[in-house]
């Protein structure tokens, strides 16, 4: 009851290789796991079945949605973990309550979902996943500096015409 496991030695697959994947990279690593940083052109199906976590830091596009589906979920070790941070839809939620349920999983952390703000009503009540209310970035310092964020690109594209820093294309 209320045991989990050590990263040491656990290779964790993350899949989105920006700052945030790199980051995520750089944090398991100084638990002693191994981390796998999968970009674009990853063979995923390949990577999959090699981790102990797969954690996801992938934008939303057309690509993306559902990149992890029952396929994919079922290419995973039974004993594997995946994280979802990234965005909802990166996941089939119902095909991920049926490997969470039917133990083709052994579970999953979710701060964020498919149908945003509710859950798979099939995900409730199981004993392993652990579902948080998209917060990760839930800090004063953190609101305050994203919020700085947006008053620079305002500034850099309305007052002074150029391509603000942080653009996603």
């Amino acid at each position: 009851f209320m045991l989990g496991e050590r990263l040491e030695g656990k290779t964790v697959l993350i899949i989105g290789s920006g700052r945030i994947g790199r980051e995520t990279a750089r944090l398991v690593e100084a638990f002693g796991a191994v981390p796998v940083l999968a970009g674009r052109d990853a063979d995923l199906d390949a990577l999959l079945g090699e981790a102990d976590i797969v954690s996801l830091h992938v934008p939303l596009t057309a690509g993306t949605s559902h990149l992890i589906d029952g396929r994919r979920l079922a290419l995973m070790k039974p004993s594997a973990v995946l994280i979802n941070t990234a965005r909802g839809p990166v996941v089939d939620e119902a095909a991920l309550a049926t490997a969470l349920r039917s133990g083709a999983l052994a579970g999953a952390g979710l701060d964020v979902y498919e149908h945003e703000p509710h859950v798979n009503m099939r995900l409730l009540g199981l004993e392993n996943v652990v579902l948080a209310p998209h917060l990760g970035s839930a800090t004063r310092d953190t609101r305050i500096a994203m919020g700085m964020l947006c008053v620079d690109a305002l500034k850099a594209v309305l007052l002074e015409g150029r391509t603000p820093t942080n653009v996603v294309v």
